[in-house]
């Protein structure tokens, strides 16, 4: 899986524009259950997965491109990024932004989610930016809390409340989840986190300290890979 994608190819990022994924990999370091570590320069990786065998994230150690391989986890969740220390809002960090280009085969399994992810502390909230997916339709989670456009597309935002599930900051908690769903799936794309950000604040959805942005892939079984070809994720700070 680690030489999937073309040099070259041009992708249609579903804004009306096109972008060129980066060229093919090899090589890269592979690790196999929950763990956590540096990717390059400063990115980091984290990897969890519950149950299944086969898991793994493959890190190339350029920029923050990576695969990942999953069979019938009840959760798959590897994503390589920015590792912040829970001490600053997002606005006070600065303007985040995240651009990349991905194949990927198999399944997802019962749901999936592919774009950006993260958590914040003070108060506790987990979130997501869907940009694709495995499976037919945009996913749906939790109670609509409006949409805005960005990016050239349509963005459906959720809150959903989960109910002693496990955390960034060890055990169990109950903590609500923020979600902006792209209603048209694409592969390639340049993602405006902090906008999200910004859009959710307008619709009361606070968020607490930044602890991590970071490109995600999700799929809650299923069997399944993907190639990052493309994966930045930067800051520019206040």
């Amino acid at each position: 899986m680690h030489d999937a994608g073309s040099s070259g190819s041009t992708t249609t990022t579903g804004d009306g524009g096109t972008c060129v994924p980066g060229p093919a990999w090899t090589g890269g370091t592979t690790h196999t259950g929950n763990g956590q570590g540096t990717a390059d320069g400063s990115y980091t990786w984290n990897l969890y997965a519950a149950g299944g065998g086969g898991d793994s994230i493959t890190v190339a150690g350029t920029d923050a491109l990576f695969s990942a391989m999953w069979n019938n986890s009840g959760d798959f969740i590897a994503r390589v990024g920015l590792q912040f220390n829970s001490t600053m809002t997002p606005s006070q960090i600065g303007t985040l932004e995240a651009d990349f280009a991905e194949t990927k085969t198999g399944s997802g399994g019962f749901y999936s989610n592919i774009g950006i992810y993260g958590w914040t502390e003070n108060p506790l909230h987990e979130y997501y930016i869907v940009d694709d997916w495995y499976g037919s339709g945009p996913p749906t989670s939790g109670t609509k809390a409006g949409s805005f456009e960005v990016d050239g597309d349509t963005y459906i935002v959720y809150q959903h409340t989960q109910n002693d599930q496990p955390t960034i900051q060890g055990g169990n908690a109950t903590f609500v989840q923020f979600l902006s769903v792209r209603q048209h799936a694409r592969q390639c794309g340049h993602i405006s986190i902090s906008q999200h950000f910004a859009e959710w604040a307008t619709l009361g959805l606070q968020m607490g300290n930044l602890e991590e942005a970071r490109i995600l892939v999700e799929a809650g079984g299923g069997t399944g890979s993907i190639n990052f070809t493309t994966a930045t994720v930067t800051l520019t700070s206040n």
